[in-house]
């Protein structure tokens, strides 16, 4: 059974319909990407996956469980993170603050202790920063502060949305390493990003999103040498 399971997903603002019966899945331990152009339904679908949106039809399955009716709250104890497009830490508390917000569904001190020196060990910055206010770092740090914070969840599945958004080529780079390495620890990883290329680089498998379908999909090998995406989504 796939840890993530979209079924026949529709999704609306007002009259105008955004996804149109997508169905996707996420195995254990997969890193799968979703690509496709601004405005595809991207963003939309990880929005709904996770409870901020309703859908109108469609379900999604968490390890088993339904999700459509799930508080987004009660979402993330279940064991799915969200990292959101722009970041959006809170600017006016300081990183350590950031990141214990987002141990916020756990209870035991001492392994959110241990959590917290995992991510300082991910993510050095952090540490040397944890006293900073938020709004402070730069746009790198931030985004790095709202993957640690993600993390702090103990996720079994951690859903991306454009980390590398507004980054120079070095700290793309080193976010996706990152990613790589939230992977290989054992967490599964849903990604949403505009650059095609780096995406497709370190997913195993991935969907390409157009106009709120699923136009094609399959190993993110396959699709990284196939020539209508690398006209479409890779500038070549």
């Amino acid at each position: 059974m796939a840890m993530l399971e979209i079924k026949d997903l529709e999704v609306f603002y007002g009259v105008i319909q955004a996804i149109k019966g997508i169905s996707f899945e996420v195995n254990e331990g997969e890193v799968v990407a979703l690509i496709g152009a601004n405005g595809a339904g991207k963003t939309t679908t990880l929005q709904t996956i996770t409870g901020l949106l309703s859908p109108k039809k469609g379900s999604i399955l968490f390890e088993g469980q339904e999700l459509t009716k799930v508080p987004a709250h009660k979402i993330v104890s279940l064991g799915m993170a969200h990292v959101p497009e722009g970041r959006r830490v809170f600017a006016q508390f300081t990183v350590y603050q950031n990141l214990l917000m987002g141990a916020y569904t756990r209870k035991d001190k001492n392994e959110i202790e241990a959590s917290l020196a995992e991510v300082y060990k991910r993510f050095p910055r952090l540490e040397e920063r944890k006293n900073q206010t938020a709004g402070t770092l730069s746009g790198g740090e931030q985004q790095m502060l709202a993957m640690g914070r993600a993390l702090m969840s103990k996720p079994r599945i951690i859903l991306m949305d454009e980390p590398s958004m507004g980054l120079s080529p070095i700290l793309v780079n080193e976010i996706f390493d990152i990613i790589q390495s939230v992977s290989a620890s054992g967490t599964t990883v849903l990604l949403v990003e505009q650059n095609a290329k780096k995406a497709l680089s370190i997913a195993d498998r991935a969907y390409v999103l157009e106009t709120g379908k699923i136009v094609k999909e399959g190993k993110a090998e396959t699709l990284l040498n196939d020539d209508s995406i690398k006209k479409a989504y890779l500038g070549e």
